[in-house]
């Protein structure tokens, strides 16, 4: 008997159109809890990373260090379409379980490693586990689209809180397994994550093997879904540049480095309770305008920052929480409305596809956004830094102004 699809289930127990079904819940829990163990176990080692690896042979480095560090981010930007081209292909959930196997592998290569070079063999095959296209995919697949926004919410919101998480808690942990205990943890967590995808996700839809079946280059042609793709590289250009001048900034105000959770924890929380303002947007239909709003609480933070380093004033933590809080605030609805509308977009055999190629850009523009930081960090001061984001935040206003949602079913 083949596997119950969604449609067929949620005929069978139908619920209000803004409510998710019992599937729906299910699979947005299971996958965003998928992406949480990952993101953990890739956060825990953020912080300690640059100190930790200082006491192994070739620490003395600091280039090699910076290339162990940054080669997960490289492999993932140049393996995300793959992969995602792969899911639509050969099915969601074995590519996903593949992923994480490598993922998990890498971690324990980075794990058993006795010299910066083996970390950095270990971070490169850690980040050849591409699977956040593939996860995206199957959540799109497994939900409707009045309820889509929602789901990703759910992820976006998994992965900020272990974001969170790891700022509290990596430095006690490292103190007691050092580095190579944190990627076994790591490991651990994505044989974790494999688990829920086998018992926990739902089976994913059936295909149509007789459906039509768009040409790749469509991912590439389509206005809006490049406009996407230009604001997710922005988004994340600009959260990495900016953290390297913020924890600074909250020093200068008086909060110790190992403090610096108790700014961005609140702030972070009280954005989640937030999200519910665009959720409400999404039900009356005003997406586009969710969208444009986030964008432009972003280049309102970014413009305020700039403002703030320029006159040299002394920096309140008040104030800078509040930014922070405001930030959050758009950071978390881009990326809830973002991947929702590339999923809206893109043809239904190419989901995969696109969202590979948004998640490309994203890796991108997590690279860009380490590099851009610190470059203007060096040559132009924090001043300079904030005035080149808030630059590009204003452009990417101004290129994803013209986007026009359009529904499935409206052109269908």
């Amino acid at each position: 008997m083949p596997p119950k699809t969604l449609s067929a289930n949620a005929a069978a127990a139908p619920a209000p159109a803004t409510r998710m079904t019992r599937d729906e819940r299910r699979a947005s829990v299971s996958l965003a809890l998928i992406f949480a163990l990952r993101m953990l176990g890739l956060f825990l080692v953020l912080p300690v990373f640059m100190l930790e690896a200082r006491k192994y042979p070739g620490g003395d480095d600091p280039a090699l260090v910076g290339l162990a560090m940054g080669i997960y981010g490289l492999t993932q930007a140049f393996l995300q379409l793959p992969v995602g081209l792969a899911s639509d292909r050969f099915g969601r959930k074995r590519v996903i379980v593949l992923g994480l196997l490598v993922f998990a592998a890498g971690s324990l290569v980075a794990a058993l490693a006795d010299s910066v070079m083996g970390l950095l063999w270990g971070r490169a095959l850690q980040g050849a586990g591409a699977v956040s296209a593939a996860v995206t995919a199957l959540l799109a697949d497994q939900t409707r689209e009045v309820v889509r926004t929602k789901a990703m919410a759910l992820v976006g919101i998994s992965i900020g809180l272990m974001f969170a998480i790891a700022l509290v808690a990596a430095p006690p942990l490292t103190a007691w397994v050092g580095l190579p205990g944190l990627f076994g943890l790591t490991c651990a967590l994505a044989l974790a994550g494999i688990a829920l995808v086998l018992w926990m996700t739902p089976p994913e839809p059936a295909r149509r093997p007789d459906a039509p079946r768009a040409p790749l280059s469509a991912v590439w042609r389509h206005a809006d879904l490049l406009r996407l793709n230009a604001g997710v590289f922005a988004l994340h250009t600009v959260q990495m540049a900016m953290w390297v001048a913020v924890p600074a900034l909250l020093v200068q105000g008086g909060l110790a480095k190992d403090a610096h959770w108790q700014v961005y924890l609140p702030a972070l929380v009280l954005s989640v309770l937030a999200m519910g303002g665009l959720f409400a947007m999404e039900r009356r239909g005003r997406l586009r305008a969710a969208l444009l709003l986030s964008i432009g609480l972003v280049l309102a933070v970014q413009a305020a920052l700039a403002l703030l380093t320029v006159a040299g004033a002394q920096p309140s933590l008040l104030l800078l929480g509040g930014l922070l809080f405001v930030f959050f605030c758009g950071f978390n609805m881009l990326e809830a409305t973002q991947p929702s509308l590339v999923s809206r977009m893109a043809p239904d055999n190419l989901r995969g596809a696109a969202l590979g190629a948004y998640n490309t850009l994203q890796s991108l523009g997590l690279f860009a956004g380490g590099a851009l930081g610190g470059a203007l960090a060096k040559w132009a001061g924090a001043p300079g830094l904030f005035a080149a984001t808030a630059l590009l935040a204003a452009a990417w206003l101004a290129i994803t102004w013209p986007l026009r949602p359009v529904e499935r079913a409206a052109r269908s």
